[in-house]
């Protein structure tokens, strides 16, 4: 029901017109002019698995829809929490920047793969391989089993995943992967996967506005 304000009175009366409006969808609120003006800035670093509360907390704290940058500096952790950092990334419509600051490793690539820029040093590195299966429990052979077949399934669809946000050739990526492989920041580079920022050449928002 909306009240407007009587003008003569100064008291509210009820409109004449009163009716209800639909409840906006995910995606559909309209940014405050602060929040598109300033844009924020969060860091995915160390291992994913210790910080996962740290940085999904990172990630739903920023409006969604808007713009920011993210830096890089870790060697990876648990493949479903890469996972999530992306789909959090995609699915709240972030229109992120990262920036690998330092290394990119294993599953933390997944987060990256997500924004929608990506940039690298000549100092930065990405290490590709398969995925790994750690337990610290004893586990019984049916059960290793089927984490067997599970991780196979999970490992294609990775791939598929980072081939399609990363564009990057299904065989590179294959050749990179198995047995795995140190990327380096140029020859990321090389294969249209990211663009190069210079650690002299000014701050990185400066060098991201020149490359437009």
């Amino acid at each position: 029901m909306i009240r407007k304000k009587s003008r003569h009175t100064g008291q509210a009366t009820e409109s004449e017109s009163s009716r209800l409006s639909p409840y906006p969808p995910p995606g559909a609120w309209a940014l405050s002019s602060s929040a598109k003006d300033s844009e924020w800035e969060a860091g995915i670093f160390g291992d994913l698995t210790d910080k996962q509360t740290e940085l999904f907390q990172q990630l739903l704290e920023v409006p969604r829809n808007s713009r920011g940058t993210i830096f890089f500096d870790s060697g990876g952790g648990s493949i479903y929490c890469g996972l999530a950092l992306a789909t959090l990334i995609k699915l709240r419509g972030l229109r992120a920047v990262g920036v690998v600051a330092g290394e990119c490793s294993s599953a933390t690539i997944l987060p990256f793969a997500a924004c929608e820029r990506r940039f690298v040093t000549p100092h930065s590195t990405l290490l590709f391989h398969p995925i790994r299966w750690q337990s610290e429990e004893e586990v019984r052979l049916e059960e290793a089993a089927e984490w067997t077949r599970h991780f196979k399934l999970l490992e294609t669809d990775m791939d598929g995943l980072l081939v399609r946000m990363l564009g990057v050739d299904p065989e590179k990526l294959q050749t990179w992967t198995r047995p795995g492989r140190f990327v380096s920041g140029p020859e990321f580079v090389a294969e249209g996967l990211a663009e190069m920022i210079d650690l002299f050449g000014g701050d990185v928002w400066s060098q991201i506005r020149e490359k437009k």
